[in-house]
C-alpha cells in the first residue's frame, strides 16, 4: 500500500505522521515552505513557550516525518491523473499518477496538502470562461481542442508539462507569459508571447460578457489580439485546486471540496489544509492532516 502526499507543510507532515506509523509507505512530495516560510514569529501553535519563525517549524516537521521513515522528496508536482487498476484482487478500481518537473510516481491514495493559490492573474474573462475555453487541465481536455489553436497561462514547468501534453493534439500552442520571462526551456513548436493580457474575449454574443460564444481571443495591453479557441491556465505552480481539478475532484472557488473524513468525491483522493477553506490556521491545517492520514489508512486498509 502506497501514500503519496503532496505538500511538506503542517497539513501534509501531519497525515505523514500517522501513515507511516499504520504501515503504509508514504511519499512526501513538496518544492519549497510556501506561505509559512515566511512568517518570522508564530506564538498561536501549542506547545512553544516562546515564537518560531515558520521555516524553523516547517524543518522541525520534515525532520520528524523522516525519523519514523517518510520519504521526503523535493520537486514541483505538475501533474495528477488516475489508471486504471489492474489487480483482480484489489478492491481499489484505481491507482494515482503524480507527475512531477522530474519523475513520475504511482500510489493507492493521494493527500492533497499545498495550500491554498493566493495569486491569481486579474484578466478580465478568466473565471467568466470557464468551460467556455478556458481549462485548468490538459491531460483531461487536451482532446477536445485537436486540430486547434490554443494557448497556455504560465512560464514555468507547470506550463511545460501541460504544453508537452497538447503539443501532439492542438494545430498551435502558444505560451501567455502575461508579461513575464519563461523561467525554463520550451519547445521550439511553441510560439511564445511575453507581453501583458488585459483581457480573454469571449464570442461576439456571449452573455457572460456582452456575447454568447465560447472563447475567441485574447487581447494584449497595447490593443494587439490573437485568436484562440482555448486557453489552459499553468499559472505558477500546481497548487491543490488546480491538481484536484485534474482528476475530476469537486472544487468552489480557491478550495477543494471535503466531506468530514477530509475525502473528496474521488476514491481515494482526500485534502487537508488551507486548501479545504475554513481557517486558514496552523492548527487547523495539522487537525486537517490528522483526520486525512487516518481516513486514508481505513481506506487503504479496506482494498
Amino acid at each position: 500500500m502506497k501514500v503519496i502526499i503532496i505538500g511538506n507543510g503542517p497539513a501534509g507532515i501531519s497525515a505523514a505522521l500517522y501513515t507511516v506509523r499504520a504501515g503504509i509507505q508514504t511519499t512526501v512530495i513538496g518544492n519549497g515552505p510556501g506561505s509559512l516560510g515566511k512568517a518570522d514569529n508564530i506564538e498561536n501553535f501549542y506547545g512553544f513557550e516562546y515564537p518560531i519563525s515558520g521555516s524553523s517549524l516547517i524543518e522541525r516537521g520534515i525532520a520528524q516525518a523522516k525519523r519514523i521513515g517518510a520519504q521526503i522528496i523535493k520537486e514541483e508536482v505538475v501533474g495528477i491523473s488516475t489508471l486504471e487498476s489492474n489487480s483482480e484482487t484489489s478492491k481499489v478500481s484505481h491507482t494515482f499518477s503524480v507527475k512531477t518537473d522530474k519523475n513520475e510516481y504511482l500510489a493507492d491514495a493521494v493527500i492533497l496538502a499545498t495550500g491554498v493559490s493566493r495569486n491569481s492573474p486579474p484578466i478580465k474573462g478568466l473565471k467568466e470562461l470557464e468551460g467556455q475555453g478556458v481549462s485548468y487541465c490538459a491531460v483531461c481536455d487536451a482532446f477536445f481542442y485537436k486540430g486547434k489553436d490554443v494557448g497556455i497561462l504560465g512560464s514555468g514547468e507547470y506550463a511545460l508539462n501541460e504544453a508537452k501534453e497538447l503539443l501532439p493534439v492542438a494545430k498551435s500552442v502558444t505560451l501567455l507569459t502575461n508579461g513575464s520571462e519563461p523561467s525554463v526551456s520550451f519547445p521550439k513548436d511553441i510560439k511564445i508571447h511575453k507581453n501583458a493580457i488585459d483581457s480573454l474575449d469571449p464570442g461576439p454574443s456571449n452573455p457572460l460578457l456582452g456575447g454568447t460564444g465560447p472563447l475567441e481571443s485574447v487581447t494584449f495591453n497595447h490593443s494587439d489580439k490573437i485568436k484562440l479557441d482555448g486557453i489552459f491556465v499553468a499559472y505558477g505552480t500546481a497548487g491543490s485546486t488546480a491538481l484536484a481539478k485534474k482528476v475530476g475532484a469537486f472544487t468552489e472557488g480557491n478550495k477543494i471540496l471535503v466531506d468530514s473524513d477530509m475525502s473528496t468525491n474521488v476514491p481515494g483522493l482526500y485534502a487537508a489544509g488551507d486548501c479545504t477553506g475554513g481557517l486558514l490556521q496552523i492548527a487547523k491545517a495539522v487537525s486537517d492532516g490528522a483526520i486525512a492520514g487516518t481516513s486514508a489508512i481505513k481506506y487503504l486498509r479496506q482494498a
